[in-house]
């Protein structure tokens, strides 16, 4: 008894990443580019960003950015937070 070949197709879904640095805390981040011009929050510090490739980007001094940030979450403590 002879049974037909066995055809498998595997579908592998790849997902693609590129690196966006923390506009806050400095740490690179992987960000799905399904997520490109959404508001992200970074998963250590909790700053909000877009998720855009700007290489030409403004840089800021990291002093006022995270006293600016210290200052938002003590005036949103009570709003409920972006999902990490």
């Amino acid at each position: 008894m002879e049974f037909p070949p066995i055809i498998s197709i595997f579908v592998m879904s790849q997902t693609t990443f590129f690196v966006k640095e923390c506009p806050t805390c400095g740490r690179n981040l992987q960000v799905r580019i399904e997520y490109l011009g959404r508001e992200m929050m970074c998963n250590h510090c909790g700053g909000d960003f877009v998720a855009d490739d700007n290489l030409h980007a403004e840089v800021k001094d990291p002093a006022e950015t995270i006293i600016a940030r210290i200052d938002e979450l003590l005036n949103n403590s009570d709003a409920p937070g972006k999902p990490r």
